[in-house]
């Protein structure tokens, strides 16, 4: 019985530790909003305030934008079914993490600054400007 609290334990500090860093994170955030050059930049590259907000500028750095994909990708189905999928056939046989990665990484390496200089907020579109 005192195993099982004290893994519940851990637990709980493991969540406050990442929910005060996602808060610090939002701090550091306002505080770099508020220096009025970058503000002022902001406004400057972004004619829509609803687009602004879903793409944070097109100003995120890699490693906000690797943690922001990966969030978009794992939910907490995928999880369950990766470790369902482990469990019974093995860590070589559970495709779907490789499968994943590999097609981030191309899809990063030859899409992403053709999309960007074109402006699209979606993968989508492309299609819409091509078909209508």
């Amino acid at each position: 019985s005192s195993g099982i609290n004290a893994e519940y334990g851990v637990g709980m500090v493991g969540l406050i530790v990442f929910y005060l860093i996602i808060f610090l994170a939002g701090i550091l955030s306002h505080k770099a909003l508020k220096r009025k050059s970058r503000k002022e930049i902001q406004k400057s590259q972004v004619e829509n305030k609803t687009e602004d907000m879903m793409l944070a500028g097109r100003d995120i750095n890699y490693f906000v934008g690797v943690f922001t994909m990966t969030a978009t990708w794992v939910g907490g189905g995928y999880i369950n079914g990766t470790a369902e999928s482990v469990i019974k056939n093995g860590l070589v046989w559970t495709q779907a993490p490789i499968g994943y990665s590999i097609s981030l990484l191309l899809g990063g390496l030859f899409f992403t600054e053709k999309m960007r200089k074109r402006k699209f907020v979606t993968m989508l579109d492309p299609l819409q400007e091509k078909y209508g």
